[in-house]
Parts: C-alpha cells; sequence; structure tokens
C-alpha cells in the first residue's frame, strides 16, 4: 500500500491462475509508477510478458483491471503495513508510531517516494469515476474502521464517534504526510506525524 514496489521481471508462465496474478502484479507497479492513465494496456502486456489476448481473457477492460488492482493488490498491502501491524502492537500509539516509521524506513532505504498507492488512485480517479470512488473509498473506510476498533479497545471510555474522528485524523495524517514525502522526495514528514500522533494518542 504504501512502500515503494520493486520492478517485476518479466516470467513467462502456462498457468493461468498465475498468469493472472503476474498480470496484477505488473499493472500495480505500472499504476503507481506512473498512473492509471498514463499506463496503456500494451504497457501491461509487455511487463507481464504475455499476450493480449491473454490479457483480455483475464480482464475484459482497462478498467476491470485496476479495480482488481485495488481489491486484489492495493486493500491487502493497506491490511498488511497499515491495519494489522496496528491491531497486533501493544497500543494504537505504538502502532501508528511503527507503521508511519517503518514505511519512512521503506522510502529512504529505496531513495525514492512515488506515494502511497491508494492515494495515488484516490486524486486520479475518484472524480472520474463513480466505481473507482466506490472501491477506492471502501478501503479507506475499512482502514478507518480498523482503527477506530483498535482506539476504542485502548480506551473503552472514549465514545464510538470521538473514536471514528481521531481514525479519520489518522488516516488523513499518513495520506497527507505521504503526499508531502512524494513532492519533497524525503520521508520526513511521515516521521514528524508519527511524532505527534503518539504524543495526541498517548
Amino acid at each position: 500500500m504504501m512502500t515503494e514496489d520493486n520492478p517485476v521481471k518479466p516470467k513467462r508462465t502456462n498457468n493461468p491462475q498465475a498468469m493472472r496474478s503476474r498480470i496484477l502484479d505488473v499493472a500495480a507497479v505500472l499504476f503507481q509508477r506512473q498512473g492509471y492513465n498514463a499506463t496503456s494496456m500494451h504497457d501491461v502486456v509487455r511487463g507481464a510478458a504475455t499476450t493480449g489476448g491473454a490479457l483480455h481473457h483475464h480482464f475484459a477492460t482497462k478498467k476491470a483491471l485496476g479495480l482488481a488492482v485495488i481489491a486484489e493488490r492495493v486493500a491487502p498491502e493497506v491490511d498488511a503495513t497499515a491495519i494489522q501491524p496496528i491491531a497486533t502492537a501493544s497500543s494504537a500509539a505504538a502502532g501508528i508510531r511503527a507503521v508511519f516509521n517503518g514505511v519512512a524506513d521503506t522510502l529512504e532505504r529505496n531513495r525514492a517516494v512515488s506515494g502511497c498507492p491508494l492515494n495515488n488512485l484516490a486524486l486520479e480517479l475518484s472524480l472520474s469515476d463513480a466505481d473507482f470512488r466506490e472501491a477506492v473509498n471502501g478501503v479507506f473506510d475499512r482502514w478507518r474502521s480498523a482503527l477506530s476498533l483498535r482506539l476504542h479497545s485502548d480506551r473503552p471510555d472514549m465514545d464510538a464517534s470521538r473514536a471514528h474522528d481521531l481514525a479519520t485524523l489518522v488516516v488523513a495524517s499518513y495520506s497527507g504526510a505521504m503526499a508531502m514525502a512524494k513532492a519533497s522526495q524525503s520521508a520526513e514528514p511521515l516521521r514528524a506525524c508519527a511524532v505527534q500522533l503518539e504524543t495526541l494518542l498517548r
């Protein structure tokens, strides 16, 4: 979701499910690096070392491919990198700090910031297509709901509305910090937000 993807090396396969997965992997990387609109189906065919017929067998349209990337690549990455670490941390505050700093560490190792895949797609597609908007917003909603539950678990005295608002603040802080990190090519906004959010939530 949230970090840089390594280049996908083409590898031919006769396994239809493996090829479908390969196409999704390549499309996810291309959408992240150059944007959905700037990525052609030919780019995906070339990157996945497949044929146009094979691509269209699995994804009849570019939109179908885009929606599948959100559901099967972006959403699981959000779960793995931003939801589960907080759910299993000693506290929501500690988990949030670990998530923000962990992503910052990865960005610094990669020496490049191309932004949050979810955020990039939201900014590019939400106004132009209702189905994309619903898909992206659904991921944000699941992320925010999971955070809200953890915050309420840590602080049973906190009402649900307050927990929801704090969860919104965390998600918005992450998205904004990633946008600033992309603009500045620096992970510093993530580290700054990690410190302030942890202080606020303790």
